[in-house]
């Protein structure tokens, strides 16, 4: 039997594809940008203090921080 693998970075239910989230309006992307940032600062302050344990985790909130704020400009 085969097993799924397992991605790194953040967990499989906060993974959006960007047609995903360029199906949701304004409002939606700039709350979902707030959260990411905040979440990224949290992250920061665990990777210095050496509470972070998936430090991959850092790759793909700057990539998903990066991929909103690409949608967020398109729809100007």
């Amino acid at each position: 039997m085969a097993v799924a693998k397992k991605k790194k970075g953040q967990p499989a239910n906060k993974r959006r594809k960007p047609g995903e989230l360029r199906a949701l309006g304004r409002d939606a992307l700039t709350a979902m940008l707030a959260e990411e940032r905040k979440a990224l600062l949290t992250m920061r302050f665990q990777h210095a203090t050496a509470q972070l344990e998936q430090t991959s985790s850092l790759k793909f909130a700057r990539r998903s921080i990066a991929r909103l704020e690409t949608i967020l400009k398109e729809k100007e």
